[in-house]
């Protein structure tokens, strides 16, 4: 049952490479335009040329045989073939059997529609995270309660480092802090994995270490979680103690950022004082 597993998800390899290679013109390539083709898209040669391997080798990768491929091969046949994220991870996915240890994405652009829908959030404090755990999008709310985001440093931005560092976020928190904190680090550890060895985590992970005593004892514990909070108590210094459930989820057109939504948990409560600083 397992070869006959195998066999499909290599044909499915095949005939995805075959696809792909199928829809690049010459001239997208980077080759000069040698007239009319019998088949559309490039000669398996020219694809293996711009990826730096034999042509052989990428022949059978579409004739579904079972060979070894290695990482840096399907990175290189995923720029050659011009893929997007979706369709780099999908190759990795049928060639390997496991997702790519993703590069940092080039760029957190937030969209003007992802940026109008946090506004709408309205009394929800909602915020917008990167895979470093970087705030990179906020609505009004969040930066009330937060802090505001607009006057902070880059590295202020990043949730772990204010988690860490900041007494306003312990003052906040309260006896909360290191379940927060415990499981905000949880997070990065896990997202992390992805990024082993790549200088700006290194840099990251060795300043925080030399400046919180308890992120480098915890950093030691190799914990790993994904997922929100669920119930969140804080203590703001002028709307008193407010609840939230909180709500997270993936933006489909740009897997590398997570929204988070703190959802007021007592509405006779916690939304009528977060309605009071609005108007």
């Amino acid at each position: 049952m397992r070869q006959q597993s195998d066999k499909e998800r290599l044909q499915e390899l095949a005939q995805f490479l075959r696809t792909r290679r199928a829809r690049i013109s010459p001239i997208q390539a980077g080759f000069p335009d040698s007239g009319k083709r019998r088949i559309p898209g490039l000669r398996r040669a020219e694809v293996a040329l711009l990826a730096g391997i034999s042509v052989d080798w990428y022949t059978w990768l579409e004739q579904a045989r079972h060979i070894q491929v290695s990482a840096q091969v399907l990175e290189a046949i995923a720029r050659a073939l011009q893929l997007d994220f979706h369709e780099r991870r999908h190759l990795f996915l049928l060639a390997l059997q496991q997702f790519p240890a993703d590069q940092p994405l080039a760029g957190s652009a937030i969209s003007p529609t992802l940026q109008s829908f946090l506004d709408q959030q309205g009394a929800s404090p909602a915020y917008v995270t990167d895979e470093r755990l970087n705030i990179v999008a906020w609505n009004r709310c969040a930066s009330f309660i937060y802090g505001n985001y607009e006057d902070m440093s880059a590295r202020e931005r990043n949730s772990v480092w204010r988690t860490f560092t900041s007494p306003y976020v312990r003052e906040l928190l309260r006896d909360n802090w290191e379940n927060h904190a415990r499981h905000r680090l949880a997070q990065f550890r896990a997202s992390y994995a992805n990024f082993t060895g790549h200088p700006w985590w290194l840099d990251f992970i060795g300043e925080l270490s030399r400046t919180s005593a308890e992120f480098q004892m915890w950093w030691q514990q190799h914990d790993v979680l994904s997922g929100p909070e669920g119930l969140k108590i804080i203590y703001h210094p002028t709307l008193g103690r407010l609840t939230f459930n909180q709500l997270s989820f993936v933006v489909t057109d740009a897997p590398q950022l997570t929204v988070t939504i703190n959802v007021p948990a007592n509405i006779d409560e916690t939304a009528e004082k977060l309605r009071s600083f609005q108007s």
